[in-house]
């Protein structure tokens, strides 16, 4: 399993795990009907940096990597992270949470922030307190989970830069 940055061309490969998780609609806030020409604006070109998991050439993972505000609050950096099913339960999103810290350091960024959790995604709340992030603010009622209705997002935070 290696991580590397994620080529225009790869969005083919990025696609099918994007589309799996948005339609899914119980972890991101994208419309479940995202259309391809959608997701790649928003996971490959509005991002600084996107990268990839891969092993044996398929792509099992991705995350990208942006400012989270311009301006006075751009040394702060927001990521997605995104696992295909196929490949949940074999420490991706650790591997990749891990990485896309390294990487916010090394291009300048101070702190990570997610901004919108939602509170039913157990998995992700548990891994991310695990690396070291806060929660750091609730909405509550702010995402509509399409099995259990209006749970709360949590705003989770780390500061990089000890």
């Amino acid at each position: 399993m290696k991580i590397r940055e994620a080529k225009a061309a790869d969005f083919d490969a990025i696609w099918p795990i994007f589309q799996e998780i948005v339609a899914a609609g119980d972890t991101y806030a994208y419309p479940p009907q995202t259309s391809r020409e959608e997701a790649e604006r928003i996971w490959m070109q509005q991002p600084q940096k996107t990268w990839l998991v891969e092993e044996k050439g398929r792509v099992l993972g991705t995350y990208y990597l942006k400012p989270n505000q311009a301006g006075p609050g751009s040394h702060v950096c927001n990521c997605g992270y995104m696992v295909s099913s196929a490949a949940r339960g074999r420490g991706l999103a650790t591997a990749m949470c891990e990485h896309s810290q390294e990487q916010a350091l090394a291009l300048g960024y101070k702190a990570m922030q997610f901004n919108f959790v939602a509170a039913t995604n157990a998995g992700a709340v548990r891994l991310w307190q695990k690396l070291g992030f806060a929660e750091v603010g609730r909405l509550p009622g702010a995402f509509n989970h399409p099995e259990q209705g209006y749970v709360d997002a949590l705003v989770m935070y780390k500061w990089l830069d000890l």
